[in-house]
């Protein structure tokens, strides 16, 4: 199958964003393709990770920001008044930045969202808890301490819990800004090898200020540069012969 073949998951038109009278994303259009990794670059404060947290809704959160044009999933309208942002998050999950389990035991940071999604019998939690670790490449290391507390494992196998945390929700799309930024080098090719077993399932979308990763780890590349899209395509073809100068720049260390 070639790239061009690959079904769009979720699509920007048009896509303005503001915090306040700040323009922080300026008319992108970019197409997700599914069960892919689509990596967004860029320099610090482009607006890649505001552009990845449009696609679940997550700057809702945030004061005085306003969003102008649509992103699509599976081809209806994220930002209709009729789409519940909860259910949204359930299907367009995310890992942050930085290892965020919470202060209780492997097993209750990964039942913890099927628990508040939806009721389980104990049977059937348990075995959510396992597939989700399993899914997350974490089952091995940690199935004989699954009620210790999480925040003793490492930063790399905390970082895979987080990933299990939003495997457990059984999500469609999984958003991923900067996951391996706080991880050592080790620690980091896990992650990268864990994302290529996921895309088998999952469409994923991931922030990097990594240039190696994102060449090694994505199928799909966008390079943001203050808050617009200036470039976006098929990885190789970005890396090896990309239409902008600034694109060039970027990637080869002479800009940002």
């Amino acid at each position: 199958m070639g790239q061009q073949d690959y079904q769009t998951k979720m699509k920007a038109e048009g896509l303005n964003f503001y915090y306040g009278a700040f323009q922080a994303l300026k008319n992108i259009h970019l197409e997700v393709k599914e069960r892919q990794i689509t990596s967004l670059i860029g320099p610090s404060g482009c607006g890649k990770s505001t552009f990845l947290r449009t696609l679940n809704r997550m700057n809702d959160l945030i004061p005085h920001t306003r969003v102008d044009g649509t992103i699509l999933l599976d081809g209806q309208n994220i930002y209709s008044p009729e789409v519940n942002a909860v259910s949204l998050r359930q299907r367009v999950g995310m890992v942050f930045q930085r290892p965020n389990p919470f202060p209780k035991s492997i097993f209750e940071n990964v039942a913890f969202g099927p628990k508040v999604l939806w009721t389980h019998r104990p049977s059937q939690l348990g075995e959510t808890v396992e597939k989700s670790l399993k899914g997350a490449a974490l089952w091995e290391e940690v199935a004989d301490h699954l009620q210790e507390d999480a925040t003793g494992l490492s930063l790399g196998q905390q970082q895979r819990l987080c990933i299990a945390r939003v495997l457990a929700i059984q999500p469609e799309v999984i958003l991923m800004d900067e996951p391996c930024s706080a991880l050592d080098p080790q620690a980091t090719l896990r992650i990268e090898e864990l994302m290529q077993e996921l895309k088998k399932d999952y469409t994923i979308v991931i922030v990097t200020h990594n240039m190696q990763q994102a060449a090694r780890a994505s199928d799909w590349v966008g390079f943001f540069l203050l808050g617009e899209l200036l470039e976006y395509g098929a990885t190789q073809d970005v890396f090896t012969n990309p239409a902008d100068a600034r694109t060039e720049s970027y990637i080869t260390g002479r800009y940002g």
